[in-house]
């Protein structure tokens, strides 16, 4: 499953959760401010912006969801 597909499916599974993509080209700014270097780069924040997961490569559904649970528990 390819990124996209993988958190599309989070997100169908996860109502509440909000997906952003950034364009690393378009706002290379933001991305280093981000600190990712490679894409796909999946990052996971809580609602405070403090981050639960990160991913550099196509994460598992599996991983997106639990990172998720972190994220809203």
């Amino acid at each position: 499953m390819q990124t996209r597909a993988v958190l599309a499916e989070a997100e169908r599974l996860v109502p509440d959760a909000r997906v952003r993509e950034v364009d690393v080209v378009r706002d290379e700014e933001r991305a280093r401010a981000a600190g990712i270097r490679v894409t796909p780069t999946v990052v996971v924040v809580r609602e405070d912006g403090a981050e639960v997961f990160r991913a550099e490569g196509v994460p598992t559904l599996a991983q997106v969801l639990v990172a998720a649970a972190k994220a809203v528990g």
